[in-house]
C-alpha cells in the first residue's frame, strides 16, 4: 500500500470519520490504521474479502468527496502555513512584544 495514500487516508479520517458509518469506521481504522490485511478484516467480521474491498474503496470515494465539498483538511493544511509564516515574522520583527508572542503561542495550541 502507498505510504502516500496511506497518511491521506488516515488524516481525512480524523477529519471526518464521524460521518461515517460504523462499518465504515471500523474497516478503514482496521486497513490504514490498524495495518489489517483485506483478508483478516474479512475473517474478523465474518464476510469475504471482497465485501471488505469494494467497502473500503467506497468509503475511500466518499471521505475523498467529504474534503472536496468541505475541504477541512487542506483549509488547516493552509492555515498551519499562515501561522507558521506569521509566528517566524513576529519573533523576528517584534521578539520582545511578549503579548504578541503569547497570542501566536496560543492559536499554535488550538490548531494542533
Amino acid at each position: 500500500m502507498e505510504l502516500e495514500k496511506t497518511n491521506r487516508m488516515n488524516v481525512l479520517f480524523e477529519f471526518y470519520s464521524t460521518l461515517l458509518t460504523e462499518k465504515q469506521m471500523n474497516y478503514m481504522e482496521l486497513y490504514y490504521a490498524d495495518d489489517f490485511s483485506l483478508g483478516e478484516i474479512a475473517e474478523e467480521f465474518s464476510i469475504s474479502r471482497q465485501a471488505v474491498y469494494d467497502n473500503i474503496k467506497r468509503t475511500e470515494k466518499i471521505l475523498e468527496d467529504y474534503e472536496r465539498k468541505l475541504h477541512m483538511f487542506s483549509d488547516y493544511v493552509v492555515r498551519n502555513e499562515l501561522l507558521d509564516q506569521l509566528s517566524e515574522y513576529i519573533m523576528k520583527q517584534y521578539p520582545k512584544d511578549e503579548t504578541l508572542v503569547n497570542f501566536v503561542k496560543e492559536i499554535q495550541e488550538i490548531e494542533e
